[in-house]
């Protein structure tokens, strides 16, 4: 099969398309042929050398895939020709990958499968920072950096679809209108705008109650001075590559939280908190209540061009390989 092979950490550049042999399921997986592999964050710090616990080289990145099932064992859920999207546990950007059975969910048929891609990282990550781990509730103000990219473009419309206020920050007009396309009330260019202080305008001086921060640095330095008393900030990625940090008398002064949030730990020991996402996910998808934005599709053979794209901050919405 047709693969992308990392043997060496580095630039875009060490992102190698090889032949290798189809990977093998163990007990408990799906064996998938590739439809479409998402490119996310993660796949660009393993590919650097700088996610925590993340593989050693050599080997084929790419955490999320959509397809039809190949194999399945009894005990699976799904059946040969089935469509899918999994949290893979062979790497995604090859054409065909496995995934164990309880990190593999039905793809509903209104949607294809480079739209499907987003639901097991950034749909699962999106919903479970509002509501699993956010506690959104009815009417409440949220803010949400990063807002056109995969996770925000979904948050934002989650949020929307929750009747938040929803306050969003992009860097650029295009995105700042998609971010209120798809449901922000307030979209906030924070590279020339002071984001605490617009919010603390817009709010009367009330704040913000729950802010998903995926970017770290400034912007989680933001996120804490345009934080409502009891607010609550979701902290689940540092896409800056700054590393954010708090004192914490400035939490307990103001009865704010400040909660972690990782998927693939989640997954491991919380998983049942994790899952109660995916009904009302998948039917929001399903009957287009929300949308999986898919700015650019690129073919296997062009995964360092992805990369490139999606660290320049050149996309919005997904960005997906497709064997």
């Amino acid at each position: 099969m047709d693969a992308i092979e990392i043997t060496e950490y580095g630039d875009s550049d060490v992102l190698t398309l090889t032949e290798r042999e189809p990977p093998a399921a163990s007990d408990g997986e799906i064996r998938i042929d590739v439809g479409a592999a998402g490119v996310n964050f993660a796949d660009i710090e393993q590919r650097r050398g700088t996610y925590p616990d993340g593989p050693s080289p050599s080997f084929v990145p790419g955490l999320e895939v959509a397809g039809t099932v190949a194999a399945a064992p009894e005990e699976a859920a799904v059946d040969v020709g089935d469509r899918v999207a999994a949290l893979a546990s062979s790497g995604g950007y090859a054409e065909v990958a496995t995934a164990p059975v309880e990190r593999t969910v039905p793809v509903p048929d209104s949607l294809s499968l480079r739209e499907a891609v987003a639901i097991p990282v950034q749909g699962l990550t999106a919903h479970n920072a509002l509501h699993e781990w956010g506690g959104l509730e009815t009417g409440e103000c949220v803010l949400i950096h990063a807002a056109a990219g995969g996770v925000g473009s979904l948050a934002v419309q989650l949020a929307a679809v929750a009747d938040a206020e929803v306050f969003a920050t992009a860097s650029t007009d295009a995105k700042r209108d998609l971010a209120r396309e798809l449901g922000a009330d307030h979209a906030i260019d924070y590279t020339e705008t002071d984001v605490a202080a617009a919010i603390d305008d817009r709010t009367d001086g009330d704040g913000v109650d729950l802010v998903l921060d995926g970017v770290g640095g400034d912007a989680f330095a933001a996120s804490l001075e345009a934080l409502a008393p009891a607010g609550r900030i979701v902290s689940f990625g540092m896409a800056s590559s700054s590393v954010p940090t708090v004192a914490t008398p400035r939490l307990f002064f103001e009865n704010q939280s400040v909660i972690g949030y990782h998927l693939e730990h989640a997954l491991e020991h919380v998983p049942d908190r994790v899952h109660t996402a995916l009904p009302e996910l998948t039917e929001h998808l399903a009957a287009g209540r929300i949308e999986a934005v898919v700015d650019e599709t690129f073919p296997l053979s062009a995964a360092a061009r992805a990369h490139d794209a999606l660290a320049d901050r050149e996309t919005v919405g997904k960005v997906v390989l497709e064997p």
